[in-house]
């Protein structure tokens, strides 16, 4: 049995490995492409609707686990930036990594990821600029930090992909091994029926419940996506895997004390809550699509 368990952890990790891999090379390749600069610009301009597209755009682009980002939000606040696009991009940029989106729809179907990235995408949205109505703005602190988004190339450069991927892949690799590791004590080693009859089925209560679990965590998705594929593939509902995916990639212990130091606590309170919102919200969509 443990044989078994060793065997599926390599193929998991092999195949998370290539994966990521690949997709990280050529999205770092083709970063030359982005105009960053003429984004902010637009993000900052009146056009609501289109600064909030941007900022999804900008949130799908930049690699940036919740931690990552938050010298990115600070740039943004620094520069004066609409709070409630800032929201959008602080809410939206961990949990619609363009790497792990693939991952996703490679391992647990398109249909999922669309469903995935439209969810997340709307409900960003929805509660970035909720917290600007209202008047969060006001909670936040006068702190100033390099954003990661200057040092991106400005011409194409194979160096420049090969050095960024191997130090994504060093920050990542361990994640995705965890992730490989339980996903394989789980297929080789949880039986099925304990999957099924405690957190399979239509339980309403099981979606809430992950997506609590889930915000103390620091889990990447990466390490979430074949967890996630072992425990659907053993008869967990897809609402609650979802729940806990969102909320483990959109908060976290390590990005709340960062947020702390530039947001009042009524602020970082409210960012608690909007993310089990988000979590709990997506998980119970899943359910109805």
């Amino acid at each position: 049995m443990w044989w078994e368990v060793f065997q599926s952890f390599l193929w998991i990790a092999g195949e998370l490995f290539v994966l990521f891999i690949a997709i990280s090379f050529l999205i770092n390749l083709l970063q030359v492409y982005i105009p960053y600069e003429k984004l902010e610009k637009y993000m900052s301009g009146r056009n609501t609707p289109l600064a909030a597209a941007l900022a999804i755009v900008l949130a799908f682009i930049t690699p940036f686990c919740s931690c990552s980002t938050i010298p990115v939000i600070v740039n943004m606040l620094s520069r004066k930036m609409r709070f409630g696009i800032v929201m959008v991009f602080l809410f939206a940029s961990p949990v619609l990594d363009p790497t792990i989106i693939t991952l996703m729809a490679v391992i647990l179907g398109v249909k999922v990821a669309v469903v995935y990235t439209v969810i997340t995408t709307v409900l960003s949205i929805i509660i970035g600029f909720t917290l600007e109505r209202f008047g969060f703005e006001s909670a936040v602190k006068n702190v100033i930090l390099k954003s990661q988004m200057e040092e991106m190339p400005t011409k194409f450069d194979l160096k420049y992909a090969t050095k960024e991927t191997i130090a994504l892949m060093k920050s990542v690799f361990p994640y995705l091994l965890i992730g490989a590791a339980i996903g394989s004590v789980i297929h080789g080693l949880v039986p099925t029926s304990f999957i099924t009859t405690w957190f399979g089925g239509d339980n309403w209560w099981l979606v809430p419940v992950a997506a609590i679990v889930g915000i103390p965590l620091y889990i990447r998705l990466s390490t979430m996506i074949p967890i996630s594929q072992i425990m659907i593939a053993k008869g967990m509902a897809l609402g609650p895997v979802m729940a806990l995916m969102i909320s483990s990639a959109g908060a976290s212990l390590p990005e709340l004390t960062l947020l702390n130091s530039i947001f009042q606590k009524r602020l970082v309170v409210a960012f608690v809550i909007s993310v089990f919102s988000m979590s709990t919200l997506s998980g119970f969509l899943f359910y109805l699509i």
